[in-house]
């Protein structure tokens, strides 16, 4: 009696943890409450923003304008360069205005889909405003053990613009304008993680994950690959570029109450989590039918964009 007592009151609690996790993200990828205006460039839906941002970027009256309550380029600029040309200006005003994030000096694509031709390309920290959509690749960095599989996090230095701090995933980054999502991976492997470039190189695809949710910097519309990395026991990971403070080996019981977390040192950032959470899936941890299950077919279907 006493270990079907034990084993139930386990079960509840793990129950409770799975639920916790799965509340935390639907919560943060809970659609904007606000109507969100298109951008559109020649003729296509290529971003996103609120009335505030529009209003704004109205200003700029020789670079756009608003018709229907979408923005739009003016006439004058038709080639990917003119507009590129025109849209640094208006980021580096938005910047010295204290609107972006911190400026990287990466270049996005501005596409109508994922692999078209861009007509135009953004500096990263303007994505964000500008709500294009945009892709990166993450690592599960898995150490494989006698006792079982266990994950590796990374802690984002203080210096980071966005969620400064927090937990990540081992190796993540953005995919930047002519580059794929694999050519990425192995580039941050190594500076995230001293990963080298042969070894990055072998890791798993694991399918791809897609986050949409309003923030205080705007819309995040990305596009997540997912790759998997079975490590040595006794790897440790390096960084070689600043950006990460701490590692951390957890086991799966231990990711799950991290990415529960919604306050206190050990809060995961929201991509990280949702792609912890797709990997403790893909290794059966997640119950059929459970909300955490659900959350991950959401974010598991291509992206639509609403009309």
């Amino acid at each position: 009696m006493a270990f079907g007592f034990a084993t139930t009151m386990r079960r509840v609690s793990e129950a409770r943890i799975v639920a916790a996790a799965a509340r935390r993200l639907a919560a943060a990828l809970t659609a904007a409450p606000t109507p969100a205006c298109p951008w559109i460039v020649d003729g296509a839906r290529v971003g996103r923003g609120d009335a505030s941002r529009l209003k704004r970027l109205a200003r700029f009256a020789d670079v756009f304008r608003v018709t229907g309550g979408a923005l739009e380029f003016a006439d004058r600029l038709r080639t990917p360069a003119q507009r590129t040309t025109a849209l640094d200006t208006v980021a580096r005003t938005l910047a010295a205005e204290h609107a972006l994030s911190t400026w990287r000096d990466e270049r996005y694509a501005v596409a109508p889909a994922a692999g078209a031709p861009p007509l135009l390309t953004l500096e990263r920290a303007a994505a964000r405003y500008f709500g294009i959509r945009t892709s990166a690749a993450h690592l599960n960095g898995v150490a494989i053990a006698r006792a079982g599989p266990r994950l590796w996090f990374a802690r984002r230095s203080a210096a980071k613009p966005i969620d400064p701090l927090l937990l990540d995933n081992l190796v993540g980054g953005g995919v930047a304008v002519g580059e794929r999502p694999a050519d990425a991976l192995v580039r941050e492997a190594w500076e995230e993680a001293g990963i080298a470039a042969a070894f990055a190189a072998t890791a798993t695809p694991a399918g791809a994950l897609h986050i949409e949710r309003a923030g205080p910097d705007g819309f995040q519309r990305e596009t997540i690959f997912v790759y998997d990395l079975d490590l040595p026991e006794d790897f440790v990971p390096a960084n070689r570029d600043g950006e990460v403070i701490e590692h951390r080996l957890v086991s799966m019981a231990d990711a799950w109450q991290l990415i529960g977390n919604t306050a206190g040192p050990d809060v995961v950032t929201v991509d990280a989590s949702v792609v912890a959470l797709d990997w403790l899936d893909r290794r059966g941890e997640v119950p059929a039918g459970s909300s955490a299950a659900a959350l991950l077919a959401r974010v598991r279907m291509p992206p639509v964009d609403p009309e």
